[in-house]
């Protein structure tokens, strides 16, 4: 191949590059007139903290799992959950589209306007680039792993609408769990991890740089150890994501029902 090939086949990963830069590094908001049943939405709440996260299934409703009340993900189990609690609207339970939802929790469907609570509203990305993802500084808005077809998405969310998905853990089964499980169908087989959720993996991420940088670099520049940490932070997210992780497995959404009621019985 010669020069000018070689010239032709960067110009084009150029131009892919700064396509999924202008697309989804800068922000993924999406118009409501563009979504699609089978979309994985989210939208940030207090000032940016966290994402709640569901699957648009069309004619304006969601599909989301929450252990809050109203359905806008309130708790989280944490001492977070007083300041969140404090910033949210009562709103919810006045819709005339979902009725009253303010003692309601688990697997839920509202409509578009109460899932959002008065926030903006985002897609989540599959099958992206490592190189968009890595780009990516925060986690919980793309993942390298691929998008089952729009059927299946929709049949996972209807069916743990009416069976439910377990009890809510703000690492292991938050509401990016739910959305990410009815899109791909894994789910981690093993204990110790965390969950599916890139918000959970970029928090614990976080931490592991901060508290694992050799003690060495503290000897070196600021700058250099801020390199060193972010390129840790950065691995950690890569690594722990649901696309290139090998503790995950493909489960049916009726065996998941059935082991759940299994471990219940017993």
């Amino acid at each position: 191949m010669g020069k000018e090939g070689i010239r032709k086949i960067l110009l084009t990963k150029k131009s892919i590059w700064n396509g999924e830069m202008k697309m989804g590094v800068l922000s993924n908001r999406i118009c409501r007139e563009d979504l699609k049943p089978g979309d994985h939405i989210y939208s940030w709440r207090y000032a940016y903290i966290y994402a709640h996260h569901g699957i648009y299934i069309g004619e304006g409703k969601v599909i989301h799992f929450t252990q809050s009340q109203g359905g806008r993900e309130i708790g989280t189990g944490t001492v977070l959950d007083r300041v969140i609690f404090s910033s949210s609207s009562s709103e919810a339970s006045n819709c005339a589209a979902c009725g009253d939802q303010s003692g309601r929790c688990g697997v839920i469907s509202s409509c578009l306007d109460c899932f959002l609570a008065d926030g903006e509203l985002y897609l989540f990305q599959y099958a992206v680039s490592p190189a968009l993802f890595l780009a990516k500084p925060r986690g919980g808005t793309c993942t390298i792993a691929a998008s089952d077809p729009t059927s299946e998405v929709l049949h996972r969310a209807s069916f743990l609408l009416h069976n439910g998905f377990g009890v809510y853990h703000l690492f292991k089964n938050n509401c990016e769990d739910f959305a990410i499980y009815c899109k791909t169908g894994l789910l981690v087989i093993t204990r110790i991890s965390v969950g599916r959720s890139g918000q959970a993996t970029s928090f614990l991420a976080a931490a592991s740089a901060i508290v694992s940088s050799p003690l060495r670099y503290l000897t070196t520049s600021f700058s250099g150890l801020a390199a060193v940490g972010y390129g840790m932070y950065c691995f950690s997210r890569l690594v722990s994501d649901i696309g290139v992780r090998r503790d995950v497995e493909k489960v049916a959404v009726e065996m998941l029902i059935s082991a759940s009621a299994g471990c219940q019985e017993t």
